[in-house]
This record gives structure tokens, sequence and C-alpha cells, in this order.
């Protein structure tokens, strides 16, 4: 074996000892989320119940008064005044809850060591995808464990970006850690394949622009997913107790401490919004290699076929979010299927379905 051959092997082996390591430290998050979530007070959760309760006029907040003593000695009565709040039609105006911590200190401790641990395996991960790239001297997704290990990476990086931006993010977490960690599972016991230089076919600069939006999009998709399902959780809670129902002990302890759905439904929709452009330049993109590799643009190639329909799923989910009928919960139900679709274009289709995108195998 060359000296070249054995240094790319040892990459190659540095590389899985990476990814490892990261899922040992996700692991570790993973249980500092849980933490967060089970230590944080709940009394704070209680006060934020009883806020939603209040039956306050739509747009205003109930005025208080506060006593100030002047320089005399006597004590004035000041009204605070009103302060009024603008929310579309048909949205409640309720707090958001006050996160997995619950506004204690030990709570919060957990989540900024859970965020730490995070931070840290998404380091080891990212380092881990590198060295991947430098042992195949190629761009590091050439099948599906790599596009796996990728996919995990940029969607930490997301949250962490978020997180960055001080966005109130945090709540996402808990179900992030999870996703990726059952994501490097299936990569690194179903989908593992030994690095190996690709079919002349990829051997393009357009696989890194194609490829790389392609998986920053699935990533961003996947948080405004998550925000979604949570939305519509949310949004059953407070309609529960809008109409004086009373949730159970478990619904109080989680979703009370989750934004309210207003807020949910907001950030699902702007990160769709912003991120769909992309994925039709990535679809764009896709057809342009095509027609350098295969030389025509498209081809229902069934890759092809199922990127369309999920740029007309989240196409379909925009366009319901403009019409005043389909807001809500059925523009909700649309976002999620779109990325269902998502999800098939990349494990159905590959696994499943024999395409010209079957090349690489898994």
């Amino acid at each position: 074996m060359s000296l070249a051959a054995e240094t790319n092997e040892s990459l190659a082996q540095l590389s899985d000892l990476l990814i490892y390591s990261s899922m040992a430290v996700y692991t570790l998050a993973f249980f500092a989320h849980i933490a967060e979530w089970v230590l944080g007070s709940r009394s704070k959760v209680g006060r934020t119940a009883a806020a939603l309760t209040e039956q306050a006029p739509k747009g205003s907040a109930p005025a208080v008064t506060v006593q100030v003593k002047t320089a005399a000695g006597s004590t004035a009565v000041l009204d605070k005044p009103t302060v009024v709040t603008r929310a579309g039609a048909g949205v409640r105006d309720v707090p958001d809850g006050p996160g997995a911590a619950g506004g204690t200190v030990k709570g919060d401790l957990y989540g900024r060591i859970a965020v730490s641990l995070t931070a840290l395996a998404f380091l080891i991960e990212a380092s881990g995808v590198v060295t991947r790239a430098f042992s195949v001297q190629r761009a590091p997704w050439g099948n599906m464990y790599e596009f796996s290990t990728t996919f995990s990476t940029v969607a930490v990086g997301a949250y962490l970006g978020f997180l960055v931006a001080r966005k109130n993010v945090r709540w996402i977490g808990l179900p992030l850690v999870t996703t990726v960690l059952l994501d490097l599972g299936l990569a690194v016991t179903w989908l593992k394949t030994p690095s190996d230089q690709l079919v002349p076919a990829l051997d393009s600069y357009w696989l890194w622009i194609h490829v790389s939006t392609a998986i920053f999009c699935g990533a961003v998709f996947y948080l405004g997913a998550v925000a979604t399902l949570l939305y519509l959780f949310r949004d059953s809670y407070e309609s529960k107790l809008a109409t004086g129902g009373n949730p159970g002990s478990f619904a109080r302890s989680v979703l009370e401490r989750l934004p309210s759905a207003a807020s949910l439904d907001k950030f699902s929709y702007r990160v769709n919004a912003a991120i769909f452009p992309l994925w039709t330049f990535t679809i764009i993109a896709g057809a342009i290699w095509a027609g350098d590799a295969w030389g025509r643009y498209w081809g229902w190639d069934a890759k092809e076929v199922w990127s369309f329909i999920t740029w007309v799923g989240y196409a379909a989910y925009l366009h319901a979010r403009a019409t005043a009928g389909w807001k809500g919960r059925k523009a909700a139900y649309i976002a999620l299927i779109a990325f269902g679709c998502f999800l098939f274009n990349y494990y159905g289709v590959n696994i499943f379905v024999s395409s010209k995108h079957s090349y690489a195998g898994v």
C-alpha cells in the first residue's frame, strides 16, 4: 500500500473515531437537556398558566397601579399606561413560556451545560466530516452515510447560530439532540459505507454547490418542522385552556414552558419562507448539473420528481399562509407534509427506488 493510501486510510479511521466521539458527547447533552426539563421549577409555569386563562381584552394588557413616594414624604398612586400589543387576526395574546429551565437558576444551569455540550459535540462532528473530506479528497457527501453526518452537523450548526444571534430557540435543544443521535446511530449502523472515490458523473464542482445547498435547506427545514409540530401541540393546549379545560400534568409541565403558539407559528413560517428560495436554487442547480452529466436538464428521475414535489409542498404552505382560511393549523399540516416529502426524497428514494441517483448505493 502506498503512503498516500495509508494516509487516507488513517484519516478515514480518524473520521470514524470523531463521529463516534461526537455521539458520546451528544448523549451527555441529551441527559443534560432532560435534567433541564425535569429539574427546572414549575412554579413560574403555574403563573404562566394563570396568565393564559385571564380573559383580558384582546390587544391590551390590564392597567397596573404603582405607588411612588414623593420628596415631601407623601405617596402618589400612578396608573401604569396600558400596553397595547398587536396580533394577527385569530391569534391569541398569550405570553411565551419560561423555557425548559422553568425560570430557575438550577434549571438554567443544566440548560447551559446542555448547550455547551451540544456545541462541543458539533465541533467534534464537524471535525469528523472535514477529516472524511480529506480522506477521500472530495466533498464529504458522496453517499448516504456522508450526507447523514453532514446533515446533522449543519442542523446543529444552524441551531447554535440562532442561539448566537440571541434568538429564543433553546426549546429546540432536546428534540434536536434526540434526532441527531438517531440520525448518527442509523448512519454508523445501516448506512456506513467505506470511503471511496465518486463515479465520473459526480466528479464535478456542482457536487459542492448542489448537494451543500440541499443539506443546508434540509437542516433548516427540519428546524421549521420541529417548530411546526410543537405549534400544533401548544395550539391545542391553549385552545383547551381558553375553553375552560383542564390539561393534564404532563401538558402543564412541558407545553407551558414552550413559546406561545403564535411565536412557534411565526418562527416556523419565517425559517421556511427564508429557505424556500434556496431550495428553488437547489433544484435549478441540480438540473444544470444533470445537463452536464447526462445531457438533459430534466428526465423525471425519482429524485428529481420528489425534489419538485417537496418544492410544491412548501410553495403550497407559503400560499396557504397568505390565504385567510388556511392560516394556522391547516397551513401547519401542509408544512409537515412538505417536510415528509423531503424525508422520503432522501431515505425512501435512495433506499427503495431505483434511479440515476442510486449510483452510490447507501
